[in-house]
């Protein structure tokens, strides 16, 4: 890496966590950097981009400490939308000579006019973990602000850090764009050692439901605590971690002040205590999320519990580094299954895992919502000239194919509004002088243009505080609404009982009852990945031959040898199919293992194309094994009609047909609308209502669709539905692979082990928790009798 870096070369770093990429990539501009007299530190020379602010922190110290030590001259600072307003003032009177960033912040960064002066001397940028901004329009947002930089500064060097990639060579195009010709890959010779366990229950239940374990397996966790000195408790979501948090400190009341609770939406400060407090090894154990599974280096975690499945093979291995973080040491995780069948995805991961069979993360392609926003960015930033900026544009690997005629869409839209808000003052953002430079003219317009910049769209945030003034975090407007006074909830690790909401702020008090809810944050539930879903379709093939080497498959055994004997266990290149008649109605359950939102798609598919074949009217239920149609009339099934439900004839206008693809698209539109700066989300302290917003931004989609149907937007709202909700190029191969595997069609009397969790996600709709439960025991019951025959 020293070497390339030295020879003027930009590249991608790909290793195993705790290799020492941080020092890999930061070393070479340190050393080699220009060298400043002790008083006077050299300007801005090296860029490091973070996904995360947690690993901004995390990282600006361990740069500095490097510096200290090899140059004493540089400076090193951070700069997120944490930093407080004296260290931006700071860093507005003078850069320091090492900044680690955000893709948000170096993009507001390039909206200032003096962006050229202040990036004058930069030599180098990182782009840490670029697997998580690959694949989102943060990347492509990243894509824009370094193809900027690479403008003012053609001998750029440009690295990004990597443990978890299948696709490199895309990855280093998105990460340096045309000028692949000096860049290269560097790989770590080393493959860190990962040992991978599953938490067994003591029984296993033959008709499991999702969460059906609950907190039963709360004693191995805490039993797990108790054998280690420090330990990273990770939850898929952050309502899940709420509960965990709490749960341990029922168990464990000793526990009070050793362990935390940390994800993104806790206060800032509550957070960087809980990270000081794991870095010093004065934490015993941390409940967490995603906020924490990045490159954070907490050199004294000794092990990693995964509460449910980790969902994929990437997450699994990036988790599993927190621990043993250091070159030759071992990193551990132990899966925590929530569902019987995860024990399955458990044995998965660790084999895939095992043959290094990592997931790619597909680049985004001509998002035009962001390159509306950069165009405002860059006349923002001093101004443009429209053909100098095409190219410029054309040099990333988002826009490489972008055509003049999307390019001038582009233009126009920002100039003047394009075709159907060109009538509107606030729409016309950019104006083009007589010198042919691009500017943004209008204060305002700038003001609110910079409080948008980014990608990332959220409902509505009210802050949680203490009638004392102590804040606890952020939770989402909707959940608020819900509440009354004197209902108690759990956040950030406390009861608290609410008081009252106003100016944006939910005001509560420190509350003793033990029933509280807990916050539901959108988001959604992580799908079951290609990846995880090969290996765990592998494992069940080999237990239909009677391979149960796995200390999962052995305990799940009982569960998979009654599938086999009601209905069948599919092989390798087979895909199973029940039809079953139940108190419910009638149920087709399909099993392809391709995950939660490509199951949706192909029930929203099939559903279709029998209702159109002969009326009907279907229930859908779907998880990430298979997915179900349950309707009041049996449906006629037969090889035959599988065939015409897979065939690739109109397969996506049959999808959004079935789906009422339009208002899908409509709501989706929201997020396009404030990306492109359609809509505003309001000032700090009075954001707008998520309705409004919504309303808002429907209004411009009936617009545009009546008055301007060519709009690329509108285009990209559907496209965006397809992939958001139903995972389409996954789905498109899914087709593919079915079609080219034998279907297995059985017929069991009643519902089998894989068939019971669908029919119960169904229940869950219309049922309270009490009574689902109640339900789900009775059939339980009748099921085992049946089996017990």
């Amino acid at each position: 890496m020293w070497s390339a870096f030295a020879a003027g070369e930009s590249g991608l770093v790909h290793a195993p966590t705790g290799m020492g990429k941080t020092y890999a990539a930061a070393l070479g501009p340190i050393v080699l950097g220009a060298r400043g007299a002790p008083d006077s530190p050299p300007p801005l020379t090296l860029l490091w981009l973070t996904p995360l602010r947690a690993l901004a922190s995390d990282t600006g110290l361990a740069l500095a400490r490097a510096a200290a030590a090899l140059n004493p001259a540089w400076t090193v600072d951070v700069r997120t939308g944490d930093t407080p307003a004296s260290a931006r003032a700071k860093q507005a009177a003078r850069m320091p000579t090492v900044l680690v960033t955000t893709p948000e912040s170096l993009t507001l960064a390039l909206s200032r006019e003096d962006w050229r002066e202040r990036f004058a001397q930069l030599a180098a940028v990182v782009a840490d973990e670029w697997h998580e901004l690959m694949g989102t329009k943060r990347g492509v947002q990243a894509e824009l602000a370094l193809a900027r930089l690479r403008g003012l500064r053609p001998d750029l060097r440009i690295w990004g850090l990597s443990a978890t990639l299948a696709n490199l060579d895309e990855a280093l195009a998105c990460l340096v764009g045309l000028a692949r010709a000096r860049a290269r890959v560097v790989r770590g010779l080393d493959v860190k050692r990962v040992d991978v366990v599953s938490a067994l229950p003591k029984t296993i239940e033959r008709f499991p439901w999702a969460g059906h374990l609950g907190l039963t397996m709360l004693p191995e966790v805490v039993r797990a605590i108790e054998g280690a000195r420090s330990t990273l408790v990770f939850t898929n979501v952050r309502s899940a971690a709420e509960t965990w948090y709490q749960a341990l400190l029922e168990a464990r009341p000793d526990w009070a002040g050793t362990i935390a609770l940390h994800h993104g939406s806790i206060e800032r400060d509550v957070r960087d205590w809980v990270e000081s407090g794991l870095r010093g090894g004065r934490l015993r154990a941390v409940v967490c999320t995603s906020s924490l599974d990045l490159g954070v280096d907490f050199a004294p975690v000794e092990q990693v519990l995964q509460i449910g499945s980790p969902k994929g093979v990437a997450r699994l291995l990036q988790r599993a580094g927190r621990s043993g973080h250091r070159p030759g040491e071992i990193s551990r995780i132990t899966v925590v299954p929530t569902q019987a069948i995860e024990l399955v995805e458990a044995a998965g991961a660790r084999l895939a895992a095992s043959e290094r069979r990592i997931e790619a993360r597909p680049a985004v392609l001509d998002p035009h919502d962001v390159l509306v926003q950069h165009l405002v960015t860059c006349a923002l930033g001093g101004g443009f000239r429209p053909d100098e900026l095409r190219e410029e544009v054309r040099g990333t690997h988002a826009y490489a194919a972008m055509t003049d005629a999307q390019w001038q869409w582009a233009l126009d839209f920002v100039v003047h509004g394009g075709a159907s808000l060109n009538a509107y003052p606030e729409y016309r953002r950019v104006v083009i002088g007589g010198d042919g430079v691009a500017r943004v003219p209008d204060r305002a317009i700038a003001r609110r243009h910079r409080m948008s910049i980014g990608t990332i769209v959220s409902e509505t945030s009210i802050t949680v505080q203490f009638r004392n003034g102590a804040k606890l975090g952020q939770v989402e407007e909707g959940f608020v609404a819900s509440l009354k006074p004197g209902d108690c909830f759990a956040f950030a690790g406390r009861i608290v009982e609410f008081v009252r909401v106003r100016e944006l702020t939910a005001w509560v008090r420190p509350a003793a009852s033990r029933s509280a809810r807990v916050p539901r944050w959108t988001g959604g539930r992580m799908a079951l990945t290609s990846a995880l879903g090969d290996a765990t379709r592998a494992l069940i093939a080999a237990a239909r031959h009677g391979d149960y080497t796995s200390p999962e498959l052995l305990r799940v055994r009982p569960l998979l040898e009654l599938q086999a004997r009601w209905s069948a266990l599919p092989g390798e290149r087979e895909w199973l199919v029940e039809s079953i008649a139940t108190r419910e109605g009638h149920g087709l359950f399909f099993y392809p293992f391709e995950g939660r939102l490509a199951h949706f798609g192909l029930a929203t598919l099939f559903s279709y194309r029998l209702a159109r074949a002969s009326p009907a009217t279907f229930s859908i239920t779907a998880n990430d094994y298979g997915f179900g149609l349950v309707s009041p009339q049996p449906a006629p099934l037969s090889l035959g009609t599988l065939g015409k439900l897979l065939a690739a004839p109109g397969v996506e206008h049959d999808m959004l047909s079935g789906l009422n693809a339009t208002e899908l698209a409509r709501r989706h539109f929201r997020e396009i609308a404030r990306i492109a700066g359609l809509v505003f989300q309001g000032y700090p302290g009075e954001p707008h209502p998520a309705r409004q917003l919504q309303a808002s931004s429907a209004l411009l989609y009936d617009v545009f669709a009546e008055y301007d149907r060519d709009n690329p937007l509108l285009a990209q709202a559907r496209r965006e539905v397809l992939v958001h909700r139903l995972e389409a190029p996954r789905l498109t191969a899914a087709l593919a692979r079915l079609r080219a595997s034998a279907a297995v069609l059985t017929r069991p009397a009643r519902p089998t082990p894989f068939a019971f969790p669908l029919l119960v996600e169904i229940f869950r709709e219309s049922l309270t928790t009490e009574a689902l439960e109640a339900r789900v025991a009775r059939m339980v019951a009748e099921l085992e009798r049946a089996a017990a025959q």
